[in-house]
């Protein structure tokens, strides 16, 4: 009888190990709204290879400025036209698909001169993207789940405010938060805020970075990996190219190279979260062909 219950009871412990790990599955993240000619958002989503979507870019926000959405020609924000994404975002969370707003990126116009600065930026996410209200919502009614911090330019300053204060609003609705630091450790504008430890996906990204990107051979990405999966986050993502024309200063890996070299080795690890694709209009099969391995 005793011999009965203690195998009960390690079944029940593998099952819910088990049922952990399935609800930290790991998946692909994509860069979305940079180019008109990557397809619709609708469309990005109903593909079946992303977990996660990022639409780029809030590019200008911060420091009393007005705050600006760059979808780079797929609709207009100054002539309400981005509203029309509303339902698309409704679709791809329909399909179990986390969408999520970039702010940054490597250009534009964007800092944070203080904590309230960061305070005010964080109220005008919720109100504006998130579970607030506002007559002036640039995607609609659609409510995003999360932010994600690609911080590449200006102050390093007051983001780790920011994501306190976004991590705040999860009492009325959970707020994902996601950041892309570049691959040298630690990042120069993303550390103060990835070292609260209140983000949720960190995407790393492992491109434009000759020390620590792939270049013939893996060693100083692996090297480079264990660093970040000590960082504290819930997931750590490697951040690749699609395309070696996606990363003009190298990163790419190809696919059977990254599933033979690569992935094998950083799955290993209790924090990996998949793998982050930049971007959608030059993911021509890219996703389609590791997502099995993913």
């Amino acid at each position: 009888m005793a011999a009965h219950k203690q195998s009960s009871f390690l079944l029940l412990s593998l099952l819910i190990i088990s049922l952990g790990k399935s609800s930290q599955a790991a998946g692909i993240a994509i860069y979305w709204g940079q180019n008109s000619n990557e397809g619709s958002l609708a469309d990005t989503c109903a593909t079946g290879n992303y977990q996660y979507v990022n639409i780029a870019f809030l590019s200008t926000f911060g420091n009393g400025q007005t705050a600006v959405l760059n979808l780079a020609g797929h609709c207009n924000p100054s002539a309400n036209t981005c509203t029309r994404l509303s339902s698309e975002i409704k679709a791809c969370q329909g399909r179990g698909i986390k969408v999520l707003l970039s702010i940054g990126g490597g250009a534009g116009s964007y800092s944070l001169s203080s904590a309230d600065d960061a305070k005010q930026v964080a109220n005008y996410l919720w109100n504006n993207y998130l579970g607030g209200k506002s007559n002036s919502r640039p995607l609609g009614d659609a409510v995003l789940d999360g932010i994600d911090f690609d911080i590449e330019l200006g102050s390093t300053q007051h983001y780790d405010e920011l994501a306190r204060s976004l991590n705040g609003f999860n009492q009325q609705k959970k707020v994902y938060l996601a950041a892309a630091p570049q691959c040298p450790s630690p990042d120069a504008h993303l550390d103060a805020a990835i070292k609260t430890g209140l983000f949720d996906y960190v995407w790393v990204q492992f491109y434009n970075n000759p020390g620590c990107q792939y270049s013939g051979n893996a060693n100083n990405l692996l090297n480079l990996w264990k660093t970040w999966t000590a960082v504290q986050a819930k997931q750590v993502f490697l951040g690749l190219p699609a395309d070696t024309v996606a990363a003009p200063s190298g990163g790419f890996i190809p696919a059977d190279v990254l599933k033979s070299q690569v992935l094998q080795s950083i799955k290993t690890s209790p924090k990996y979260g998949g793998v982050m694709i930049w971007n959608k209009n030059f993911d021509n099969g890219y996703s389609a062909s590791i997502k099995s391995a993913v």
